[in-house]
């Protein structure tokens, strides 16, 4: 059980109103203690409830709250989960963990496995480390929803991937969650030669069951880079490994959709690039329910440019001359925008595909770019004031990249400005024409 101990109060939130600021603890709620942030949120969900209070300067006191709008209580905690996160008890055949490279930052190498961060924060979880209790506690305090690392529904395939002998339960869990009204999120990360085919057909049909309590599944392709050493073999989808999975997935798309009105499986944008199929149309990802998994990204990407396009208005400015750098994967498509707004006005911008030299040329993804790379690959070749990168490159809310390069790294080596590019096609055309 961790310690509930304020970071930060809301302005005229109801911790606000109540005098609790950064530094108290809060020890319990109507006489019950805290577990972890679940509890929080469910023992103040209430319209009237009593928060006992340790003040910084060690007084106690109990707070009655009333609060019939229901609203937010109005904190942030230090450890905002409150208790010690589940660490992955899994040794995934295909964990991207196990194949970083060598001295990266501690916490990149720390595997959680939590409900409650999967509720809190959208992490995928196996469910591998759940006890009745655990399931019963979830189903009880409607913890929904959860995003669920599936990646089999074959029980003793799924022990192998997951190199764990309980993993093999994660359907009779699943429908532990859905009787009990559990919203779910499935992810199946395909590992060629093992987890495809008939076994993919399998965990779509399975999940398919589910629904609508599983309402969506994405599939992304596994990914491997240059430190996989002494873990089981793998290999990339190539050209026609990607079309086949194309062409294996979506007759199961148009079967959902005429049922019951939603695809429900959807695919990473990798493997139409990688497959050199066109990406479906914006309307074929619904409401996006799997964009942060890469799953229909450049699709949104393209819509949002070509709308900001549409409504350009000239502010008769030239732009300045700017670097734009980016993925191989998203290079054409990046170009292609770039391309269409010079027919409108020359943004008078370079674009460069960045390799990723620091995790392996199989690893082609924007995402994982490291500064580093962007110095090496870019010094003596660039001549304009600003470099535009994609802000998903940088950890959020800092400005590090993986590599733990700063942005001042490379502002000061490559002797430009550095600006983000929000993953919004509009923010794109805003800096194209800056």
């Amino acid at each position: 059980m961790g310690i509930a101990k304020v970071k930060s109060v809301t302005e005229n939130s109801i911790a606000y109103d109540a005098y609790i600021e950064p530094g108290d603890v809060i020890k319990m709620i109507d006489g019950k203690e805290i577990c972890d942030f679940i509890d929080f949120k469910y023992l103040t969900s209430n319209d009237y409830y009593v928060v006992t209070v340790e003040k910084k300067n060690g007084d106690v006191e109990e707070i009655e709250i009333y609060n019939d709008d229901f609203e937010p209580f109005g904190v942030e905690f230090e450890n905002q989960l409150i208790d010690t996160p589940r660490e992955c008890r899994n040794k995934c055949i295909f964990c991207f963990m196990d194949q970083l490279p060598p001295n990266m930052r501690a916490t990149m190498h720390f595997k959680d496995d939590d409900v409650r961060l999967s509720f809190l924060q959208g992490n995928y979880v196996t469910l591998t480390n759940l006890s009745d209790a655990d399931i019963e506690r979830i189903i009880r305090l409607k913890i929904s929803p959860i995003n669920v690392s599936v990646h089999t529904t074959d029980g003793e395939l799924r022990k192998k991937m997951l190199n764990n002998r309980f993993a093999d339960k994660i359907l009779d869990i699943m429908q532990k969650f859905s009787d009990g009204g559990i919203l779910m999120n499935g992810q199946i990360v395909l590992c060629k030669n093992i987890n495809d085919g008939k076994y993919l057909e399998k965990t779509i049909c399975d999940l398919e069951k589910l629904f609508p309590n599983v309402m969506s599944v994405s599939i992304v392709p596994v990914g491997i880079s240059d430190y996989r050493k002494n873990l089981y073999p793998l290999e990339g989808f190539e050209k026609d490994d990607a079309a086949d999975v194309i062409d294996l997935v979506t007759p199961y798309q148009m079967k959902f959709k005429q049922k019951h009105g939603t695809s429900l499986v959807y695919l990473a944008d990798e493997f139409y690039i990688v497959a050199k199929r066109d990406l479906p149309p914006y309307e074929h990802y619904e409401t996006f329910p799997q964009i942060e998994n890469g799953v229909g990204l450049m699709t949104c990407f393209k819509e949002e440019f070509y709308n900001a396009l549409k409504d350009f208005s000239d502010n008769g400015k030239t732009p300045v001359k700017k670097t734009l750098a980016t993925s191989f994967i998203a290079y054409d498509y990046i170009k292609s925008f770039a391309d269409a707004a010079d027919k409108i006005k020359n943004t008078n911008c370079e674009i460069f595909k960045i390799r990723n030299d620091f995790f392996g040329n199989k690893i082609t993804v924007t995402g994982l770019i490291c500064g580093r790379d962007i110095i090496s690959q870019l010094k003596g070749k660039i001549s304009g004031e600003i470099l535009l990168l994609s802000d998903s490159m940088i950890k959020p809310g800092s400005d590090l990249f993986l590599d733990d390069t700063r942005i001042c790294d490379i502002e000061r080596e490559l002797k430009v400005k550095v600006v983000l590019v929000k993953n919004d096609g509009g923010d794109l055309l805003d800096c194209l024409m800056m």
